[in-house]
């Protein structure tokens, strides 16, 4: 990392000129960028997101402040609001979202030898979405309810690394299960997904594949067991069992055997059912892959207290498309700096560190990596050195 360059200058070139270029041309070959183009605009957005700027004004403010800094960025004249907003409002969404396919690529990578506590090469995805919350009033087109808009931001997590394979931000009232419609699954991938994705015709979809499934059975689910397999060396596995669905509509969705688990989560005195098409693993293999779909929850938590994706600074779609999309790259950024440079700690913490010092002319490396605390000239004693007295 160049010394020379502010901190905001070494994440943003992370991502070189020439591939923001040709983005733009795909998407968006007659939009004039004189003196704000897609760079600028993208300056403008990953620092909002690091240092949590509240609206256009106030990253119009605090950019503004220091023209040195604009200069030192590329900027020719100072930035307004209105030429920000204009970006986020008209320039095509998908150049983000294309940016940020690039970088998860990149990251997947770099975090694919990830140990994740199994004996297994397979690629493990976690399947989810959270809800992001909108103002009725000022996002008329995302109503989902009555008195209620919000957009849904669903999530095909990759769990080494924690990385995001896919991303689809779609209206809030789409179902869960039907995103599954819209996945392409990848024979011997395990997909993890909790009940609210449970349709045995489209779960069968994930078995014609030749990938693997696990999810956690409904209350009312009605099961023919054919064999079960003895468990005496576990405590937590209840029932082990191998069969077919009992209702006819069900087997009609899907006729092939299932594995059905009946286990004891003892840590939380709770009894689970879970279900897979996979009859290699374990019992205790099957729940332990279940239980690391709480990294998804854990994913999604930590973009909403790290990340600007609660508050946004535009109101049409294509702005709130823009903006997530832009907090999703710098996600990936500081994953690939945080792998990259064999960084301490976690992405917090590496969020955290840049978020106070955009501006600081000192290589990320140095910045984040750990130090001890020295004081030069104090040798031995905890008294005050008062220069000039």
């Amino acid at each position: 990392m160049n010394s020379g360059h502010h901190v905001l200058s070494q994440i943003v070139n992370f991502i070189h000129r020439e591939k923001l270029q040709r983005l733009a041309r795909r998407y968006a070959p007659n939009t004039k960028t004189k003196h704000f183009g897609f760079r600028q605009q993208f300056i403008c957005m990953v620092f909002a997101q690091l240092t949590w700027r509240e609206g256009l004004r106030d990253i119009e403010t605090c950019l503004n402040a220091r023209p040195e800094y604009l200069n030192h960025l590329g900027f020719q004249k100072p930035i307004a609001r209105s030429t920000l907003a204009e970006a986020n409002e008209q320039r095509d969404w998908r150049i983000w979202q294309d940016l940020g396919l690039w970088l998860i690529a990149k990251a997947r990578k770099l975090y694919e030898a990830e140990d994740l506590g199994l004996e297994l090469e397979n690629s493990i995805y976690a399947l989810d979405s959270t809800t992001i919350d909108l103002c009725l009033k000022l996002f008329p087109w995302a109503t989902f309810r009555s008195t209620k808009a919000g957009v849904k931001m669903h999530t095909q997590l990759d769990l080494r690394g924690s990385i995001p394979s896919v991303v689809d931000i779609t209206p809030a009232n789409k179902a869960d299960v039907r995103w599954l419609d819209d996945l392409i699954f990848e024979a011997g991938s395990f997909y993890i997904m909790d009940r609210g994705y449970i349709d045995f015709k489209r779960l069968f979809c994930i078995t014609q594949a030749q990938a693997f499934f696990v999810t956690r059975a409904k209350d009312h689910l009605r099961f023919t067991r054919h064999h079960s397999t003895p468990n005496a060396d576990s405590v937590s596995v209840c029932s082990d069992q191998v069969g077919k669905l009992t209702l006819p509509k069900a087997r009609e969705d899907y006729p092939d055997h299932l594995h059905r688990i009946r286990f004891h989560d003892i840590e939380n005195n709770r009894y689970l059912i879970f279900l897979t098409n996979n009859f290699q693993l374990s019992a205790e293999a099957i729940a332990k892959l279940y239980k690391m779909r709480w990294s998804v929850e854990l994913f999604f938590k930590w973009i909403k207290q790290n990340l600007r994706i609660k508050h946004f600074y535009g109101n049409s779609l294509n702005a709130v498309k823009t903006q997530i999309w832009i907090s999703i790259a710098v996600y990936l950024i500081i994953a690939i700096l945080h792998k990259q440079l064999k960084l301490p700690g976690n992405l917090h913490r590496s969020l955290q560190l840049l978020s106070v010092h955009p501006f600081e002319k000192l290589p990320i490396d140095q910045l984040l990596i750990k130090s001890e605390f020295k004081i030069d000239g104090v040798s031995g004693s905890n008294q005050l050195i008062l220069n000039g007295f």
